[in-house]
């Protein structure tokens, strides 16, 4: 613990030895969601994570995400849970109601399990973002998730 001003503060902890990492993956716009998966697998391995101890499972789509990780984080298997996949603008409402479902519906599988998410769906307007973003966000997953497990370990 680190301290400001007198005052104990836990310091981030991106050490990913012995940690079991499960990760959800939307299979819908394939190619993103395989870039978003290969940058948060090698950032995963770089903090620390072995190989045999990452777990993936892909869905079809992303509101298939959520239930997916509801089971994975009752299943007491895993440290962190991370969600990746991509929900691109299109001409109608279901860019709404998908991204607006899926994003409460991982924010209350971790809020319900106590069990750290890390949420890599992205949600942009058009396929070149969600290009241009993978590989930033697919890393800072991994990073966030090896973080989260770590803190909630010490605050136990």
């Amino acid at each position: 613990m680190a301290r400001y001003d007198n005052i104990p503060e836990f310091e981030p902890d991106l050490s990913g030895h012995g940690l079991r990492i499960g990760i959800v993956m939307s299979r819908f716009n394939q190619d993103v969601c395989e870039g978003l998966l290969s940058a948060c697998t090698a950032e995963l391995q770089r903090l620390g994570v072995a190989p045999d101890l990452i777990r993936i499972a892909t869905v079809p789509g992303a509101l298939e995400v959520p239930l997916t990780l509801q089971a994975m984080a009752r299943s007491g298997r895993y440290d962190a849970l991370i969600a990746l996949g991509a929900v691109i603008r299109g001409e109608t409402y279901h860019f709404e109601l998908v991204s607006n479902e899926m994003g409460a519906g991982i924010n209350r599988i971790g809020l319900d399990t106590g069990m750290p998410i890390a949420n890599g769906v992205l949600t942009t307007e058009d396929d070149d973002q969600a290009l241009a973003r993978m590989q930033e966000k697919g890393s800072d997953c991994a990073r966030t998730a090896v973080e989260m497990a770590r803190l909630l370990r010490m605050l136990k």
